[in-house]
């Protein structure tokens, strides 16, 4: 699947990741307890298994903190920085990264039809909310189509993610629109932080 193109596939500089957690994980990272970051492996990932984070948006890494903690699965809200480059990305604005994709989603489905399997579908009321099963097997199955052909890994993959309602009536913006990151090498992560808000608090301050 390699193209002509691949050498573009490098960012050129580092980026700001955010992670919502509760703050006792955001608090062993930042007193070096704990190197980095647990992959999530759930699969419902839907940029398949790595450690997510929100690219620039540390208020959106908050709300969905916030709205964990109103599940019970988080005790504190918390906000972790990190500073990530992003080395050899699978960038999902970028048109032969999208070919890519494709062309795995219509391996994997030969691959499953020989075993006899069933293949997994996004679940939920949009596309855009958790259960994208097929996503994440399909951007997982991307990367072991990659080891298969003996071309390079993916440390990161970088993704649109459209959500939320309509800004205004008629509105092609939405309320919670964002970009997603995927660590998949935990080295492209340099370092973590801790966000400062323009009113001087922390975000764990803040709430």
């Amino acid at each position: 699947m390699a193209t002509a193109w691949s050498a573009y596939e490098y960012q050129p500089s580092f980026v700001l990741g955010f992670h919502g957690c509760d703050k006792a994980t955001g608090e062993k990272i930042l007193r070096g307890t704990e190197s980095h970051l647990r992959p999530s492996e759930k699969q419902y990932d839907w940029l398949g298994h790595g450690i997510y984070f929100w690219e620039g948006n540390p208020s959106r890494a908050m709300e969905w903190a916030i709205g964990r903690q109103g599940m019970g699965k988080i005790q504190t809200p918390f906000v972790l920085g990190a500073i990530i480059d992003l080395r050899r990305c699978l960038d999902l604005f970028d048109h032969d990264a999208l070919v890519q994709v494709k062309t795995v989603h219509a391996e994997l489905r030969k691959t499953v039809r020989t075993v006899g399997a069933v293949m997994p579908k996004n679940l939920g009321h949009t596309p855009d909310k958790a259960g994208r099963k097929l996503d994440c097997a399909v951007m997982n199955y991307l990367h072991k189509y990659r080891q298969k052909r003996d071309e390079t890994e993916y440390d990161s993959v970088r993704a649109p993610f459209l959500e939320g309602s309509k800004l205004y009536p008629g509105a092609g913006f939405r309320s919670e629109n964002h970009i997603q990151l995927c660590v998949r090498t935990a080295d492209c992560i340099k370092g973590y932080f801790l966000p400062v808000l323009s009113n001087g608090f922390t975000p764990a301050q803040a709430t």
